[in-house]
């Protein structure tokens, strides 16, 4: 047992080491001096959104782009609100999504790509605020690049409850190890509440075919065929400009969910990195709490605790460099670090053989 503890706890610092050594070989590109000429379809898909949908748009419309340049299409999945738009200064359209998989998301971003008039398409979610200069970051970088596939960062907008200090920390160690894989050509991992790509090359991958069967994942599956297929084609657009952020789940339960979505796609994944990698937090994450109980009633060995340091270390590490670039803070860290090994582990269980609830539906693996 103890030799697991070790063998896994040091395979652990090492991969995230190497995390952060590819953050750094990320470099930043906050570019937004050229003259806009990029044109953007704005795919949102929604259910129940009829507090945050007003928030969204008018965030859209303060924007510092040419409404001339970019539409939005709202795309509605059988809400039982009733949503509509009262005014606007740009193109927005409301439409109804047509299911055919069993992905209602997938099928919402299909559904508007029937009708989707511009050259790039980008999603974001009913709950998300956008800066002011997203679009026009995104332009700049596609002016400077041979790229047809961006993804972008995510943070949380939060209160001072732990709760929500717990999922800041939770989601900068996830945006952390995105960019870094991405920084050492191993990119598995986005977000779909900020990702954008040309048309064209959504059709050339096929769409989501092929994994349309599996609830979530419209931007992980999507993102692991493109670099697959065309890896030099997706990049990670590292820019103070393009950070979306969204709303901070207000309850433990609805945030188990969530996670259970998330983690129940990773044995989906094509790519062989993000399965080893989530293989190996899950591992890593059972030797820690395994490592704090000999090492507080056993025999206090000294490597234990090295080791336990070592891998808190460089957690702080890689997620205190994220949110240097988020632009928040690290609080909570020690009393979440303790917390976080229990509760991924029981996520990742759950989502083996459990069953998650999301946007008022029951959904299985």
């Amino acid at each position: 047992m103890m030799f697991f503890i070790i063998i896994i706890l040091s395979l652990y610092f090492a991969t995230i080491l190497l995390l952060i050594y590819g953050f750094t070989k990320v470099k930043k590109y906050d570019s937004i001096g050229l003259k806009p000429k990029t044109t953007f379809t704005i795919v949102v898909p929604f259910r129940n959104e009829t507090t945050n949908l007003p928030i969204l748009l008018e965030s859209i419309s303060k924007m510092n782009y040419s409404m001339d340049l970019f539409e939005v299409i709202l795309v509605d999945d059988d809400s039982e609100e009733v949503f509509s738009v009262q005014y606007s200064l740009f193109s927005v359209q409301l439409i109804e999504n047509i299911r055919k998989s069993n992905s209602p998301k997938k099928d919402a971003i299909t559904t508007a790509m029937q009708i989707a008039k511009n050259d790039w398409i980008i999603t974001t979610d009913a709950d998300c605020v956008v800066p002011e200069n997203w679009l026009l970051s995104l332009d700049n970088y596609i002016q400077n690049h041979d790229v047809k596939m961006i993804a972008g960062a995510v943070t949380y907008e939060t209160n001072d409850s732990f709760l929500h200090h717990f999922q800041k920390l939770d989601l900068a160690s996830l945006q952390g190890a995105t960019i870094g894989s991405f920084g050492i050509g191993k990119g598995f991992m986005c977000n779909g509440a900020n990702l954008a790509y040309a048309k064209t090359f959504f059709q050339d991958l096929n769409g989501f075919q092929g994994n349309n069967t599996i609830a979530s994942g419209d931007d992980v599956f999507l993102l692991q065929k493109a670099i697959e297929k065309f890896p030099e084609k997706v990049h990670y657009l590292k820019s103070e400009n393009n950070i979306i952020s969204t709303k901070a789940l207000d309850d433990w339960k609805s945030l188990f969910h969530q996670r259970v979505r998330w983690a129940s796609k990773t044995t989906s994944y094509q790519s062989t990195f993000g399965k080893a990698l989530g293989l190996l937090v899950f591992a890593g994450n059972i030797a820690f709490l395994l490592a704090i109980y000999f090492w507080l009633f056993g025999n206090q060995n000294h490597y234990l605790f090295l080791l336990l340091a070592s891998k808190l270390s460089v957690d702080f590490i890689l997620i205190h460099k994220t949110n240097q670039f988020l632009k928040t803070k690290t609080l909570s860290f020690l009393l979440s670090s303790l917390l976080y090994p229990f509760f991924s582990v029981c996520v990742v269980l759950y989502s083996l053989f459990g069953k998650y609830e999301w946007k008022g539906r029951l959904f299985s693996k």
